[in-house]
């Protein structure tokens, strides 16, 4: 039986760690440090910085925040936002990170997915996707781009199939209409990446509820969920999140 991952999720803005509905309504959550030290420590299997600023903001990861975030955990880190470059990602495997999430630069330049993991390998390149519903599409979800603001008219299960087959490891699909809900994640959208791409995938966007967590695995076929809310804001520890995965019949680690 795979083991499932609980990853925990540092939204970044201007040095902290934020969090919002819908991609938007920004709140401050935490020092990203601080949180990277107690997540690492309170039984996370991997940490995610995602810079969700950098590309409409035109500049590069907060590469000196991913250094010291580096410093004080002791599980892999996967870093994104900003990232544009195979340049981008040697600098950010550079600070520490174990992988590299690649957005919009992978939409825009599909060719340099398939350089860096021919450069880096396949399991440090992470497919991010932000999507949306759109019931015109095959897979009835829309990936967006600029984090989470332009719409590309693209099926989601299409273009994760596109960069499958580039040799992208793994998948991060976001739903733009859960984030921040807590009203679970999107199944059809989880599911969907995780058929058409054959690879590992993480849930995200929506868990409010332990069953979510269970439903992203045994409905969305998730291998790791992928949570920011429930643990910046106390609802949640990650040890009950993963004792009720282990309750339910999944692998953990505990």
């Amino acid at each position: 039986m795979e083991t499932i991952s609980v990853i925990p999720c540092l939204d970044m803005k201007d040095g902290r760690v934020v969090k919002g509905v819908h991609f938007v309504a920004l709140r401050d959550a935490a020092d990203p440090v601080e949180a990277a030290q107690a997540y690492s420590a309170g039984g996370a299997d991997e940490i995610a910085f995602l810079d969700i600023t950098a590309t409409v903001e035109g500049r590069r990861t907060m590469f000196d925040v991913v250094r010291k975030v580096a410093a004080v955990v002791k599980v892999p880190l996967t870093v994104g936002g900003g990232i544009k470059t195979c340049a981008d990602i040697e600098e950010a495997l550079a600070c520490g990170a174990s992988r590299v999430s690649i957005s919009s630069a992978a939409f825009r330049n599909p060719r340099m997915v398939g350089e860096a993991v021919r450069q880096f390998g396949a399991d440090r390149i992470v497919i991010a996707i932000d999507a949306d519903v759109n019931d015109s599409l095959p897979s009835r979800r829309e990936v967006y781009i600029d984090g989470g603001r332009t719409k590309t008219g693209r099926d989601a299960a299409d273009f994760a199939r596109e960069m499958a087959a580039l040799g992208a490891g793994r998948f991060l699909p976001t739903s733009k209409g859960a984030d921040g809900t807590k009203d679970g994640y999107d199944l059809i959208l989880t599911r969907a990446v995780a058929e058409a791409t054959e690879r590992p995938v993480i849930a995200s966007g929506g868990a409010g509820k332990l069953d979510h967590f269970v439903d992203a695995v045994v409905e969305g076929k998730a291998s790791s969920v992928l949570a920011a809310s429930v643990f910046h804001f106390g609802v949640f520890s990650i040890r009950q999140v993963k004792e009720h995965l282990s309750a339910r019949g999944l692998s953990v680690n505990l």
